[in-house]
């Protein structure tokens, strides 16, 4: 059961960021916007730097060994949507009904459980939690 539980919390926060990926790299106008909200006239180096950190977050969700640091990668990410969400961009963008913001919630404890089971491969924090 536990098997099947932390493959979901990998394949959600997967799917979140790689959906967002094709918005991201292609350009779309609301992307485009977003991103401007946030960086202004730096917005496609955001845009496009968030969106590689969101892909190889998603790759490293599913190297076993390095679960933990896709897990990471996906925390940080989500603390800085989360943060601009909270104080830049607002709860609702362009009448999503809170759907981006939501989805950063959800990515972002996703991304921390998977970080709290995989605490053990951490190299700085895991021989504290490695049984003998």
């Amino acid at each position: 059961m536990k098997k099947y539980i932390l493959l979901i919390l990998k394949l959600v926060p997967a799917f979140i960021m790689l959906q967002t990926l094709f918005f991201k790299f292609t350009g779309a106008q609301e992307s485009i916007d977003l991103f401007t909200k946030i960086a202004g006239d730096n917005e496609v180096y955001m845009r496009i730097g968030t969106g590689i950190l969101e892909f190889i977050a998603s790759i490293l969700l599913f190297i076993p060994k390095k679960t933990w640091l896709g897990a990471l990668l996906t925390v940080g990410v989500m603390i800085g949507a989360v943060m601009s969400h909270l104080t830049i961009i607002g709860i609702e963008h362009d009448g999503d009904g809170g759907t981006l913001f939501i989805s950063a919630i959800v990515t972002f404890i996703s991304g921390s459980i998977l970080l709290i089971f995989n605490r053990a491969n951490i190299p700085w924090v895991g021989k504290n939690f490695k049984k003998n």
